[in-house]
This record gives structure tokens, C-alpha cells and sequence, in this order.
């Protein structure tokens, strides 16, 4: 599986952003698709999954304000991310899970400005 993320920028505190993600194959055959991000000096944090078609719980530091969906017809993974604030600057992976196989992409650097 292949995956390509797109979407991030640099922006100011308080924009939105929204992040895509798209896959080689059908979003339908993996078990876990999430969005994890990296910030610099920090442990890599796992922002938002979808497990078995459900949404898990956000990571504390983005509930209320980040929203994980998917267009199966795209086989696309999305993250629309509001109100966001210099913490949010990190990179951003998408990763599924299919079986006992994982996969993530390339990473898109999102980078929020005071």
C-alpha cells in the first residue's frame, strides 16, 4: 500500500488547514487508518484514529478542534484541522494498518506561526 499526504502549509494562529491523504488501494481493507503526528523534540503523538470503520478518541491536545474523516470513493483519509495554534507545527503521517502490516506516508509538515 502507498500512501501520498498532502496538504500542509505554513499559516498563521487561528487558520485552518486540511489534510489528505490517498491510497493505493481501498481504505475499506485496512482494520486502522489514522493521523499521527511529529513535533520537533517531541515523541510522535497519535492524533486521531479510525478503527474498524469508528472514530477513537482524539488526542487531548486537538479535541474539538481537528476532525478525521474519509472519502472511500477517493480512498482518501482527510484531517481538517481549525483553530490551530504554534503547538500544531509538526509533521503530519497518515498511517493504516491491514492485518499485520502497517504502512505510513511520507509526511507533510505543517507550520503554524504566532
Amino acid at each position: 500500500v502507498q500512501l501520498q499526504a498532502s496538504g500542509g502549509g505554513s499559516l498563521q494562529a487561528g487558520e485552518s488547514l486540511r489534510l489528505s491523504c490517498t491510497a493505493s488501494g481501498s481504505l475499506n481493507s485496512m482494520s486502522v487508518v489514522a493521523w499521527y503526528r511529529h513535533a520537533p523534540g517531541k515523541q510522535r503523538e497519535l492524533v486521531a484514529p479510525i478503527t474498524n470503520g469508528k472514530i477513537e478518541s482524539y488526542a487531548d491536545s486537538v479535541k474539538g478542534r481537528f476532525t478525521i474523516y474519509r472519502d472511500d470513493s477517493k480512498n482518501t483519509l482527510l484531517l481538517q484541522m481549525n483553530s490551530l495554534t504554534p503547538e500544531d507545527t509538526a509533521i503530519y503521517y497518515c498511517n493504516v494498518q491491514r492485518g499485520k502490516y502497517t504502512y505510513w506516508g511520507q509526511g507533510t509538515l505543517v507550520t503554524v506561526s504566532s
